[in-house]
């Protein structure tokens, strides 16, 4: 059996992808419409001034391709205000147009793969920072779930923590060989979810995106032991822009 690796867990995130009925919606009374949007406006307002007290983050995208048409994206402190935040949103007027079409509940996460020998984590106000993010305002976003393969000789957990270490050390590097042009935010769901991690990426060339992930492909961390789910894009949103997608 290999040795477990530490993780540091910071703020609880969810992942919230829902559908747009336009039709529903076009059919609406326009003044009716016009409060739904504002309604929605002031919300989305008192979520984005959490920021200012170090309380949490969030982001509203819009997805392209057919799998959403809008990603919610929150992190708080606990699961409690997690699911406060989704009862609330799913009680406004705007929540019946939409329809769900992917959540993912998941921590930030760090391992102890990352961590220097003496760091406690606990007051360094990098892993801190790392632990408790405030979201990128970059212009776009790309999120994908993930696995660790565990079949036959490919299985990651029954590594040494010696080999384990060594190759995310190397994976680390591709990383950080991105610096400034992407910027990452891995979320654990082991317990929480369907899968293990989460990666969302955040840049303002997307092809950034598709480089980055194609070089991580080859390194051995992915061809051997990564297992990934549907990749999600998508640009981000300030009210300005929420206001403009809803107006007919």
């Amino acid at each position: 059996m290999g040795e477990m690796v530490t993780t540091y867990e910071g703020w609880y995130v969810s992942h919230d992808f829902r559908v747009m009925d336009w039709t529903v919606w076009k059919s609406t009374d326009p003044q009716k419409r016009e409060q739904i949007v504002q309604e929605l406006l002031d919300l989305t307002s008192s979520y984005s001034s959490l920021e200012d007290n170090q309380q949490g983050s969030f982001g509203v995208f819009s997805i392209l391709g057919q799998k959403a048409d809008l990603l919610f994206l929150h992190l708080r402190p606990t699961l409690e205000e997690l699911n406060e935040v989704k009862n609330q949103f799913d009680k406004t007027s705007f929540a019946e147009f939409l329809l769900p079409a992917y959540s993912y509940t998941s921590v930030v996460e760090l391992s102890g793969y990352q961590m220097r020998p003496g760091t406690d984590p606990d007051t360094d106000p990098h892993i801190q920072a790392r632990l408790k993010p405030i979201l990128p305002k970059n212009k776009y976003i790309s999120f994908y779930p993930m696995d660790k393969r565990r079949d036959g000789e490919d299985n990651w957990y029954m590594l040494s923590m010696e080999e384990r270490r060594n190759m995310m050390k190397s994976h680390g590097l591709i990383g950080r060989s991105y610096a400034g042009k992407v910027k990452q935010i891995i979320t654990g769901s082991v317990g929480l979810d369907d899968w293990e991690w989460g990666v969302t990426l955040f840049a303002e060339d997307p092809l950034q995106f598709k480089k980055i992930v194609q070089e991580m492909r080859f390194d051995e961390v992915s061809a051997r032991f990564g297992d990934f789910g549907s990749f999600y894009t998508g640009c981000r949103l300030t009210n300005e822009d929420v206001n403009k997608y809803l107006h007919i």
